[in-house]
């Protein structure tokens, strides 16, 4: 595995998440209490993107049914999803983002 580049701290501020394109794979960022968490942007329940959502607390919520995630670890907090979200190492080089793909 390797890191890779994806953005600017700045883009996402904290209770926020952005997805970034690492490869051809879609990676949500997400802020939570200043730290930045890597998952993966599909939902388990029906492969819906997370598109950005603000989140609640440590919990990024899925736009069509409302599945739950919790963002440090990718496990489900809420149905109707029951898999986990893959998550990705996130580390920071300056003002950079670094996504481990």
């Amino acid at each position: 595995m390797a890191f890779q580049k994806v953005g600017k701290v700045d883009e996402v501020p904290e209770g926020k998440s952005k997805v970034f394109e690492v490869g051809n794979r879609p990676i949500a960022v997400c802020n939570f209490e200043g730290k930045l968490y890597g998952i993966e942007d599909v939902c388990t329940h029906d492969g819906a993107s997370f598109n950005a959502s603000a989140l609640i607390g440590c919990e990024i919520e899925c736009p069509r049914h409302g599945a739950r995630f919790d963002v440090t670890n990718g496990k489900v907090t809420d149905l109707p999803a029951v898999m986990p979200v893959e998550t990705f190492e996130v580390r920071i080089d300056g003002d950079d983002i670094e996504i481990d793909v």
